[in-house]
């Protein structure tokens, strides 16, 4: 679409300049950049070596969380690595720690092997590869011919002799421009993610209750503090309540009152 759009405003200035010649030759030149782009993948396809995106699951138990929080940080370091992010927790088993590591990706496999020293049985060892070859060398050709068809633009540029043709131009570069804007920061992060691999570790403690005398004899301290609190709670509501309690026992000594006399005029007399 962009070609199309190159060889329309070629055609405008060649209407307007007068100069076939050259309006042809920048028409021509469009024409080439869009043609040229199957040729530009198989050049940069024979440059760019393979692209491998390396990612690593580890999940484990410890006795020690600090002391493998340490372990896996030495040897983060040993293989020139950093942290990206790390999360400390509790759930219903324990307390967890996870990190998640960045090394580069000829050290991957000597930091796996650093940090799996000393663990018994992993839940979880998983690793991953994704190769993102083709997609690299499909955005740097594109980027290659957008970069080519700018220069043909700014050539165009210089040559137009109208504000209108000015406009028109300036706003394809603008909008050129922006596309490889977006595929460099697109080879920035392939190329980020193929330098260094990703390791999640997550690694937790269990942590389980100490005596079943211990254990049963909270329970039944608990539940007597809980009883306790139970009659204290009866008792001061009873208190707040008090007028109401008289007012009831009244009307009930009054309603019983009534009921006797009643019933002593019904009874005859002997």
């Amino acid at each position: 679409m962009k070609i199309l759009g190159f060889w329309l405003l070629s055609m405008i200035y060649m209407c307007s300049s007068g100069s076939s010649d050259e309006s042809y030759a920048a028409a021509d030149a469009a024409y080439e950049v869009e043609m040229a782009q199957p040729e530009l993948a198989d050049d940069v396809e024979a440059d760019v070596q393979q692209k491998i995106i390396k990612t690593g699951n580890l999940r484990f138990e410890t006795q020690d969380l600090a002391e493998t929080r340490a372990q896996i940080l030495k040897a983060v370091n040993t293989t020139m690595g950093y942290v990206e992010n790390e999360r400390t927790g509790k759930d219903y088993r324990g307390s967890y720690q996870e990190l998640q590591l960045r090394v580069p990706a000829e050290n991957f496999q000597q930091a796996l092997e650093l940090i799996s020293q000393g663990v018994e049985f992993f839940e979880e060892k998983s690793i991953s590869q994704r190769d993102v070859t083709e997609e690299f060398i499909d955005v740097e050709a594109r980027l290659k011919a957008k970069r080519e068809l700018e220069n043909r633009y700014l050539e165009l540029l210089k040559k137009a002799s109208s504000v209108k043709e000015i406009l028109e131009i300036e706003r394809e570069l603008s909008v050129i421009r922006e596309e490889i804007e977006a595929k460099e920061g697109r080879l920035k992060y392939l190329s980020k993610q193929v330098s260094y691999s990703t390791l999640n570790v997550y690694f937790y403690k269990t942590e389980v209750e100490t005596g079943v005398t211990k254990s049963y004899g909270s329970k039944m301290l608990q539940a007597v503090k809980g009883g306790w609190q139970g009659i204290s709670t009866f008792v001061l509501g009873l208190i707040y309540i008090w007028p109401f309690i008289i007012l009831v026992i009244l009307v009930i000594f009054l309603i019983r009152r009534w009921q006797k006399r009643k019933s002593q005029k019904n009874t005859p007399k002997s």
